[in-house]
C-alpha cells in the first residue's frame, strides 16, 4: 500500500484565505506549526486583479504576475515581507483591497540560498529536497546547450520560468508529459513545439537545459525558475484524457489534493485552471477556480469544470472543455493536503 514520508503536507505548502483591509497587515497561517514561505502567490478573488508572485530569492518586495508578460517590479505596498509563519502586505489593492476576499498559495524552500555550480551557468538556489521544490535564480548567457543547477537531487517534472528583466517576455513552462521539445505559456495557447526553451533536452536530477530563446536564456537577463519534482504522497505531475461525461475521468494521485493546476493541451482557446481546498471546504463537488493566465475574479459554481477531491486523487464531474472534453488531452500538477496512506499507516478520507 502506498505511503508517504511527508505526513503533514502543511509543513511544506500552505493555502490561506484572507480579507483585505486596505491597511498594512500581516497574514498568519492558521496551523499548529510555523512555516516561513519562500514563494507566495496571491490572487484577489473578488475582482479583476493581477496574480502576484513574491519569493525570498528575488526579495519579498519584487513582484511578478502570471497573467502578463511584464518585467519584475519592486513595490513594498504589495508584499512587504515573508515572515516566520506567513507574510505581510502593504496597502496596494492587488494584494489588500479593502473587504475583498483573497487567496494565497505558499511554498517552503530552504529559507536560505546557496550558490549552485552544477550547470554551466552558476545559479542561486533555495531548494527543499524533501518536498521537491526549488527556486532558481540565474543570469542568461544566450548560449544553446547551457545548463542550470536546480538543487533538487531529483528530476523536475514541471519548471516555470520568467525573464525578470524582459519587458514583454512570456513565461515558459516545462511539463514532463509534453517533454523538452515543447513549451507552454500562461495563455490559452497549446504547448508549442519549440527547440529553444529547453534545447530539446530533458532535465536531470541536477540541471535543466536551455536554448537561446529570450524567455529562458537571454544574454545578461535576470531569470527566475520554479522547479517541481514529484514526491510520493505529496506532489505529482499528471496527464489525462477527458471523457465528456459527468462520470468523468479519475486521476490517481496517491493523496487528497490541496492544490491543483490543469491545462488543456490538444486545442487552443482554453485557460489554465487552479483549484484548492480552502476556498470551498468540507464537501464535494469543487467548482470554484481561478485562471492564472487572466486577471479575472474567481469563477464560482461552474458545474462544467467541476470535480471531486478524493482520498487518492481527483474525479471530474463536469463536461466543460477546459477540463473534461471527450478525447481532450490535459496536463496538471497537484500538491497534497494529506497522503492516501501516511508512513504511520493512517488512511486519508475524501472530502
Amino acid at each position: 500500500m502506498p505511503y508517504s514520508n511527508i505526513n503533514r503536507s502543511s509543513d511544506y505548502f500552505r493555502v490561506k484565505t484572507y480579507t483585505g483591509t486596505g491597511s498594512n497587515q500581516s497574514i498568519t497561517f492558521n496551523e499548529s506549526t510555523n512555516m516561513k514561505p519562500d514563494l507566495v502567490w496571491i490572487k484577489d478573488r473578488s475582482r479583476a486583479n493581477w496574480h502576484h508572485l513574491s519569493d525570498a530569492v528575488r526579495g519579498a518586495t519584487k513582484i511578478l504576475w502570471t497573467n502578463v508578460t511584464d518585467a519584475e517590479t519592486t513595490d513594498a505596498t504589495k508584499v512587504s515581507s515573508l515572515d516566520t509563519n506567513g507574510f505581510s502586505i502593504g496597502t496596494e489593492g492587488g494584494t489588500n483591497y479593502n473587504t475583498d476576499s483573497f487567496i494565497s498559495w505558499s511554498w517552503l524552500g530552504a529559507n536560505t540560498t546557496v550558490s549552485n555550480t552544477s550547470g554551466t551557468i552558476t545559479s542561486t538556489v533555495s531548494a527543499n529536497t524533501t518536498s521537491g521544490f526549488s527556486i532558481v535564480s540565474y543570469t542568461g548567457n544566450g548560449t544553446a546547450g547551457a545548463t542550470v543547477g536546480h538543487g533538487l537531487g531529483a528530476v523536475p517534472k514541471m519548471i516555470i520560468v520568467k525573464n525578470r528583466t524582459g519587458s514583454a517576455t512570456n513565461w515558459k513552462i516545462y511539463h514532463v508529459s509534453q517533454g523538452a521539445t515543447k513549451a507552454g505559456i500562461f495563455a490559452t495557447n497549446v504547448f508549442d513545439t519549440e527547440i529553444y526553451p529547453w534545447n530539446n533536452t530533458s532535465p536531470t536530477s541536477s540541471v535543466f537545459s536551455l536554448g537561446t530563446t529570450p524567455e529562458t536564456n537571454s544574454s545578461g537577463a535576470s531569470i527566475i525558475a520554479y522547479c517541481f519534482a514529484e514526491v510520493k504522497g505529496f506532489s505529482k505531475a499528471f496527464s489525462y484524457t477527458g471523457n465528456g461525461s459527468s462520470d468523468g475521468t479519475f486521476v490517481s494521485l496517491g493523496f487528497r489534493p490541496a492544490w491543483l493546476l490543469i491545462k488543456r493541451t490538444d486545442s487552443a482557446g482554453y485557460d489554465w485552471l487552479v483549484y484548492d481546498n480552502k476556498r470551498q471546504v468540507e464537501f464535494n463537488v469543487v467548482d470554484d477556480f481561478l485562471k492564472p493566465n487572466l486577471s479575472d475574479a474567481e469563477t464560482t459554481g461552474n458545474a462544467g469544470q467541476s470535480l471531486d477531491f478524493l482520498s487518492n486523487g481527483i474525479k471530474f464531474r463536469g463536461t466543460g472543455a477546459s477540463s473534461n472534453a471527450s478525447g481532450g488531452t490535459y496536463i496538471g500538477f497537484a500538491i497534497a493536503e494529506q497522503p492516501f496512506v501516511s508512513s504511520k499507516g493512517i488512511v486519508a478520507n475524501a472530502r
